[in-house]
């Protein structure tokens, strides 16, 4: 028997069955995945669930340069998530986009023209001197600490306590919370956690401060929760720090709002145990005036993870001056609250006056506790200001009206790409039809799972991708088809058609797809705002096109083809060989009868 010619081996047809068992394990286990996650539906942006969408972009201030990069704008997300949680609101996303833009999606149900003031402003960074201080009792209370009479400066956490026996303590607890006696005996042993409270402010690299004899004649856990302030806070004011509650969102955003910083102000302070609350007299030194923040390591002492700062000349008189009136008071009047848009962030404790520009805040801090409050400092200080580039604020009606547009929109595509497989493919538009169902089920799913994991939200423009996708999956059939009806027409029979028309659709459908997944991925690149939606979609419909055809279509076409109503080329299955102009089956004619006997005799002339 004679080899077969070179190049004209027949494909491998593999085995199909096993193909699509594996894409459908796939489209199982994701549809698992979706129901056992809880979400069954994707997650829908402001413009089809309602809300409000505020895209800023970040300026330098006058006279910095190169203030726009990645640091200072996450600093700037993170201060701005906490301004729109403070107005009550769940689920807002705040993130950045691009190389200068933030963009705040802000769920329906929420005042739209506050949260624009809240977002487009600078923040508000004050030191404001604390009058009175109600501690949290979250697990326990702990005593208000109280001031040393070393007159040095203090690098320690102003929660030490003196053993019972005269030994000094050296642990740093950090919270200045009210707590149990048996709570209060952990907070003084070494191993004792810190809160972002409790802090201690010193100049430059001192030495630890002394431990206070007044503090244990003054903390007997019997500690009144509500402490008459001194100074002249009005009635009002006492009237409302007795009321306040800090554990409520809305009391919280309430006190927030109108605050001058001229004036004295009732504010809440987060730590481990829960909230404290305070009053807080005027602002004594703007947050503008702090050229700069970090956290650093002390490697020289014990004092672990501390927060240096540097002011400005007119910062550093200020802060001499507030330091100064600070030092000769007792707790809790004694310290100032480092006020981030009306919320009490760290109030640290002071013993004398700093009047060199540079202080540090020491007190068991953890490395992520100082660095954000190295950040929150730098923030009173960032040299950016943002404008508003785009404000959309959609209703929920109208938000559920053009959800509805676009699932009609896209059923109406579907629908019309359906009729034209029908008509032209008629039996091949069977396996058209189930490949795109399959593609719309993966897409489907796919973009369900990628809400709770990274926040993915499906955007009118995301629609319109996901409709385009439809068009672009179709193109990669039809490219397949039409190759297998080019190999009918010459004259070959179904299964190696079929075989022998896919590698060359298969370079087709990759280069069409490649093409645009590329279009998608520069767009998603270059724009900002709902636009990246679009791209996005775009993107994963293509690469799941790519999947589709290569798992499902072509081991369900390979099945197709040993079935006898394609096989056979029939009139309805759409290869029907007369109709496709194909030409006769290439044969080589062998003689029917006996062979007739050759004449060798030679004839005569």
């Amino acid at each position: 028997m004679a080899a077969p010619k070179k190049g004209r081996k027949q494909a491998a047809q593999g085995k199909p069955g096993r193909t699509l068992v594996l894409i459908m394990i796939a489209l199982v286990a994701l549809t698992g995945g979706m129901f056992l996650s809880g979400h069954t539906t994707p997650r829908l942006g402001i413009d089809l669930a309602g809300g409000t969408s505020i895209t800023l972009e970040a300026k330098n201030e006058p006279g910095q340069k190169n203030a726009i990069n990645q640091t200072n704008l996450n600093t700037a997300v993170d201060i701005i998530n906490n301004r729109v949680n403070g107005l009550g609101v769940s689920e807002a996303e705040v993130q950045t986009q691009g190389d200068r833009n933030i963009i705040v999606n802000i769920p329906k149900g929420t005042n739209a023209k506050q949260a624009r003031e809240q977002v487009g402003t600078t923040a508000q960074l004050y030191f404001r001197p604390v009058l009175a201080q109600q501690p949290s009792t979250g697990a326990g209370e702990k005593p208000t600490p109280k001031p040393t009479d070393s007159g040095k400066d203090k690098s320690g956490d102003k929660s030490k306590d003196k053993s019972g026996d005269g030994s000094e303590d050296k642990s740093k607890d950090g919270d200045k919370s009210k707590e149990s006696d048996k709570t209060k005996e952990e907070a003084t042993s070494p191993s004792a956690t810190p809160t972002t409270q409790g802090r201690s402010v010193t100049e430059g690299l001192k030495a630890d401060a002394k431990d206070d004899p007044a503090k244990d004649k003054k903390d007997d856990g019997k500690k009144d929760p509500s402490p008459t302030p001194s100074g002249d806070p009005t009635a009002q004011l006492q009237e409302q720090f007795a009321k306040l509650d800090c554990t409520d969102k809305k009391a919280r955003a309430k006190v927030k709002t109108g605050v001058k910083p001229t004036d004295p102000v009732v504010a809440c302070g987060e730590n481990k145990n829960g909230w404290d609350k305070f009053i807080l007299g005027p602002s004594e030194v703007n947050g503008k005036e702090v050229d700069d923040a970090k956290a650093v390591y002390d490697t020289q002492g014990a004092a672990g993870w501390k927060v240096t700062m540097n002011f400005s000349k007119k910062g550093t008189k200020q802060f001499a001056d507030i330091t100064g009136k600070l030092a000769s008071k007792q707790p809790p009047q004694n310290e100032f609250g480092i006020v981030m848009d009306g919320e009490v962030v760290s109030a640290p404790y002071v013993s004398q006056a700093l009047t060199t520009g540079d202080a540090e805040i020491s007190g068991s801090f953890s490395q992520d506790e100082a660095k954000d409050l190295a950040n929150i400092l730098s923030y009173g200080a960032l040299p950016l200001t943002f404008k508003e580039q785009s404000v959309t604020t959609v209703s929920a009606a109208l938000g559920g009206e053009q959800l509805r547009a676009g699932m009609i929109a896209g059923a109406i595509g579907l629908a019309l790409v359906i009729i034209y497989l029908v008509a032209y493919y008629r039996g091949l538009a069977l396996i058209a039809i189930a490949s795109l169902f399959v593609s719309a089920a993966l897409t489907y799913t796919i973009m369900t799972l990628l809400g709770p994991t990274i926040k993915f939200a499906l955007n009118l423009p995301a629609v319109c991708g996901a409709i385009v996708a439809i068009g672009i999956t179709a193109d990669s059939f039809i490219v397949y088809f039409e190759r297998i009806r080019d190999e009918v027409r010459e004259g070959r029979t179904l299964r190696p058609a079929v075989e022998r028309a896919w590698p060359r659709a298969r370079r087709t459908i990759l280069v069409s797809d490649f093409v645009s997944f590329l279009a998608a991925a520069v767009l998603f690149i270059v724009t900002v705002g709902k636009v990246q939606g679009f791209a996005f979609t775009l993107g994963l419909t293509t690469l799941l096109d790519v999947v589709v055809v290569f798992f499902f279509t072509k081991p369900l076409m390979t099945i197709m083809a040993r079935k006898k109503f394609f096989a056979s080329g029939g009139k309805w299955s759409g290869l029907d060989p007369k109709r496709l102009g194909a030409k006769p089956p290439l044969r080589r004619s062998r003689p029917t009868g006996p062979a007739a006997p050759v004449d060798s005799t030679p004839k005569e002339a």
